[in-house]
């Protein structure tokens, strides 16, 4: 099964902090983050520890 990251909109605050500190370049911003380029992801967490209110997983 791929591991991907899900975003919880429910407590996304669109900050970007996903889209900036992901090696991947696996999310983009438009109106609110988005996972782009799910086929991307190398499970680093780095989206996941970085994001202020939790509101990313990787799973």
């Amino acid at each position: 099964m791929a591991v991907k990251p899900y975003i919880d909109y429910s407590k996304c605050i669109k900050c970007g902090t996903c889209v900036n500190v992901c090696p991947m370049q696996v999310f983009i911003m438009k109106d609110k983050p988005e996972v782009a380029h799910p086929e991307k992801c190398v499970q680093c967490k780095a989206c996941e520890v970085s994001c202020p209110t939790q509101a990313i997983k990787v799973k």
